[in-house]
């Protein structure tokens, strides 16, 4: 069914939602070591609970402390005893751009040609560097000043949901089970879920709707892992370092060059995994290095996370004992084994995208969402599409038709589920 053809009121407008959404500056910040990990993000939380009690919704729960929002959409498919499905979003934005001051603008009728995102001509989004925007001629784009990112991951997934609740709250035409409702702070840093209220939140299945491009629909992801390496050197006067100096730095690169050559984010795509350097700073007398390990095959992260085991080891018996000190550490796994015995969740939202003449594109995410952590608590989570996209950069941009069409397949998931019962 195509629930447009249900609709007679219309909720707040998506683009103006959306855009009021991206002026809240919520970046989070891993090295706060709080949660939430920046306080900024309680003020979009505590808009998102006035703006769900204002239309409605049932159950609103601002937690106070950690940063969550809750709310319910209560069932109205008399006399059937269906499942309770559940809708989940990010509040906070990356901080590999500044989110603060965000200026959002519309380019109508994209061209096909460069768009000059800053007043200066510095930034230019054009298809030279990001080819996929000649797929978005003749359509309407969100984008910034250059100054900064969009925040379209994953607000776009947020104003997305807020407009499915508000339409089904307004339309008692298009039947639908119990709709629950989650936004969370600290996706970004991996700690999504890290409070996240199973019980409170009450879904017996959900989805993430923080994906990219129209039609995709992700329930595989990567295994991870993070790393440290503390290196331990020595610094001695270098007119009289031969044979006592032992410069941490070094063997920090030393570190680097053992590592596979062609498993690095630059030389992978689909399925293939990596070791990607963070961030490494040192001296003479001491280097730190940060490292991220991911690979969707369990096996072969595993074989990763040995490699960079043996690569210290030899480290330590070349130079000594603690020259290097170790902290690895598996971040979440790949939630596919979660899902495949729900695989009804792929299944019906292909079918809510088909409905709509919309090509599910089944794809692996490189990467994580709080989806996969939560399908590890018992929750099973695939993502769905935004209409985002070059997320976690100044280039960032949103397609209005697509974030629409992403409204559309979110209801027709409401609707598919309203006579589903928990298997």
């Amino acid at each position: 069914m195509n629930v447009n053809e249900l609709i007679k009121n219309k909720p707040e407008d998506l683009i103006e939602r959306f855009i009021r959404y991206t002026k809240f500056d919520t970046q989070s910040d891993e090295q706060t070591n709080t949660s939430p990990s920046t306080m900024k993000q309680h003020e979009l939380a505590k808009l998102l609970r006035d703006e769900l009690n204002a239309m409605g919704a049932a159950d609103v729960f601002y937690d106070e402390e950690h940063c969550y929002v809750y709310a319910t959409i209560p069932a109205n498919n008399e006399g059937a005893d269906s499942c309770r499905l559940g809708f989940i979003s990010h509040m906070d934005t990356s901080d590999a751009v500044s989110g603060k001051d965000v200026k959002a603008r519309i380019v109508e009728n994209y061209d096909g040609g460069d768009i000059k995102l800053s007043s200066d001509g510095k930034y230019v989004l054009s298809p030279a560097d990001f080819p996929e925007l000649l797929n978005h001629k003749n359509q309407d784009l969100i984008v910034t000043d250059g100054n900064t990112l969009l925040g379209a991951d994953d607000k776009a997934g947020i104003a997305e949901i807020m407009t499915m609740a508000q339409t089904l709250l307004l339309n008692p035409e298009i039947k639908h089970g119990e709709i629950k409702i989650g936004f969370t702070p600290d996706e970004e840093i991996g700690e999504g879920t890290k409070y996240f209220d199973l019980e409170r939140f009450g879904a017996d299945y959900a989805y993430t709707v923080d994906g990219g491009k129209l039609g995709e629909l992700e329930y595989e992801n990567f295994n991870a892992a993070e790393v440290e390496l503390i290196i331990n050197g020595r610094s001695v006067h270098p007119g009289d370092a031969k044979n006592k100096m032992l410069n941490a730095t070094l063997v920090a690169y030393e570190f680097q060059s053992m590592l596979p050559v062609f498993e690095n984010p630059m030389y992978t795509e689909g399925r293939e995994g990596f070791y990607h350097l963070t961030m490494m700073k040192g001296t003479c007398e001491k280097a730190v290095c940060y490292y991220i390990i991911r690979d969707h095959d369990i096996e072969k992260f595993k074989v990763k996370k040995d490699t960079v085991k043996r690569i210290v080891d030899f480290l330590n018996e070349k130079y000594g004992e603690g020259t290097v000190e170790l902290t690895m550490e598996d971040s979440y796994y790949n939630m596919i084994e979660k899902i495949r015995p729900h695989i009804h969740l792929v299944d019906n939202a292909k079918k809510a995208m088909e409905e709509l003449s919309i090509t599910p594109i089944d794809q692996p995410i490189r990467g994580g969402t709080d989806g996969a952590m939560l399908s590890y608590k018992g929750l099973p989570c695939p993502n769905l599409c935004t209409g985002g996209y070059n997320y976690h950069g100044r280039y960032e941009y949103a397609v209005i038709q697509e974030m629409r069409s992403t409204v559309d397949i979110l209801l027709n998931i409401c609707n598919i589920y309203s006579d589903f019962k928990v298997k």
